[in-house]
């Protein structure tokens, strides 16, 4: 089992930046991703960045160049720096943890924290 706590959410202003973090506790095995995803309220839940344990990074092309996800191997965290945020960023966001163990991956799931873009 993995436990996700996440923190650092809350309202910001259209231009502002959020930084937002997530703790891993339990057994997380060497093959691993973590990362951010982020569900608006009527639409699916979607990918914001992830890295995994080789050191690789993904984002999707809307939030490309303007958010950060960086990891702390040693106390397994995951941070998400989010700059120039716009509205449109305005969801709850979930830490995800991908782990792989025999063989076979496992999906643990952060509580959310909610950002909001508005003025």
């Amino acid at each position: 089992q993995v436990q996700l706590v996440e923190s650092g959410g809350g309202l910001v202003q259209p231009g502002g930046s959020l930084r937002l973090s997530c703790a891993a506790s339990g057994s997380i095995f060497s093959n691993n991703v973590m990362g951010w995803y982020r569900q608006a309220p009527g639409k699916q839940r979607e990918l914001v960045a992830n890295t995994a344990s080789t050191g690789s990074t993904n984002y999707p092309d809307s939030v490309k160049g303007r958010f950060t996800i960086s990891r702390d191997r040693v106390k397994n965290t995951v941070t998400l720096q989010m700059n120039s945020l716009k509205p449109e960023d305005t969801a709850v966001y979930f830490c995800n943890v991908k782990t792989l163990q025999s063989g076979r991956w496992y999906d643990y799931w952060g509580q959310g924290t909610q950002v909001t873009v508005s003025s």
